[in-house]
Order: C-alpha cells, then sequence, then structure tokens
C-alpha cells in the first residue's frame, strides 16, 4: 500500500511563497535537489491544484541538454509519473500522463493509495483537503533557512495532526530536512 506524502520546501517562519507570491529563495542546490530527486523515486502519481501544476508543468518540455545532471533527473521522474490536477477552470492538461478532476474525492485518492507506489500531494491549498480528511501519511519539510514574514503558509491553521519525527538531515546550505510521519 502507498503512502500519500506531502513535501514542501518553506521558510524558517513556514511559508511556501512570500507575500508578493515570490519563491525564488526557495531553489535547492544541487545537494538538496538530489536529495529531492532520491525522495521521489517511489512517487508513482502526483496531485496538483491548477497554481502547482502550471509552475511545475515545466518540467514535461524544459530542455535538458547542458542542465546539471540532478535537473536532468528530476524531469525524468517528472515526466515517468503519473498526474491528476484538481481544479474547476482547466479542462485539458498541458502534459503528458495527466487527468484533470474537477473535485476531489477522498475515496478515489484511497484507491489509488492501494496500489504499491507511492503519492505525493503538492501544494498547500489541496494539502490541507488532504489532511482535513486524514490522508496524509508523511510530512517532508526543508526548511530554508530565511524568514519571508508572511504569504502562503504551508500548513492550514485549522488541522491537528499529531506526528512522530522519523528522519531529519542538515545540509550545507542551511537547509534541514524534516520528516514526520503521522502518529499511529
Amino acid at each position: 500500500m502507498g503512502k500519500l506524502i506531502y513535501v514542501a520546501i518553506t521558510s524558517l517562519d513556514g511559508y511556501v511563497a512570500d507575500a508578493q507570491g515570490n519563491f525564488d529563495w526557495s531553489a535547492p542546490d544541487e545537494e538538496v535537489h538530489a536529495f529531492v530527486n532520491d525522495l521521489q523515486r517511489s512517487i508513482g502519481t502526483y496531485l496538483f491544484g491548477r497554481r502547482m501544476y502550471e509552475v511545475l508543468a515545466v518540467w514535461e518540455t524544459l530542455p535538458l541538454e547542458g542542465e546539471p545532471s540532478v535537473v536532468q533527473d528530476f524531469a525524468t521522474l517528472w515526466r515517468a509519473a503519473d498526474k491528476v490536477v484538481y481544479s474547476t477552470t482547466l479542462e485539458v492538461p498541458s502534459t503528458p500522463r495527466t487527468r484533470i478532476e474537477h473535485d476531489f474525492d477522498p475515496d478515489a485518492v484511497r484507491r489509488l493509495l492501494k496500489s504499491a507506489s507511492d503519492v505525493s500531494v503538492a501544494g498547500p491549498h489541496l494539502a490541507a483537503v488532504a489532511m482535513r480528511a486524514g490522508l496524509v501519511d508523511e510530512f517532508h519539510q526543508f526548511v530554508s533557512p530565511v524568514i519571508v514574514g508572511g504569504g502562503n503558509a504551508w500548513l492550514p491553521p485549522d488541522v491537528h495532526v499529531d506526528l512522530d519525527l522519523i528522519d531529519e538531515r542538515r545540509f550545507t546550505s542551511g537547509v534541514v530536512y524534516l520528516r514526520y510521519r503521522r502518529h499511529g
């Protein structure tokens, strides 16, 4: 049975984007990027909201010649995975292996998790819906050494989940990785 995993690169004060919507401060260096790639190898399906999908869809067509190996590796992982995009406005996906769903159906996600591969939920808004449904099994946070003072929070204010810390790592850049599993 697969796990539903929420991965986010955040500021120290818990935001995935600042108040102006910028997230350039979260770009991983090669060491962090390689680690993220290794975490993504078990992912068979990505769950996205429309905005996160549109940001990440570049990985489908990004020219890879001359790019660092970590970039090429992530593009290969992205292209090999299935994608489900939850959107009430998007009708047609711009990438292969992608389907559009207009509503988040917790039972459909539970059925998907019965497959052998893990599923990743990306973006704080969609992840909040999955958290409220009790679906998120693991939280992977990459804490960047920056305080942005406000913006798009990585966690919703109205959800309580007891967690166990199961892994941690500090990178040369000052980024800290924390991996939590839902308690129980």
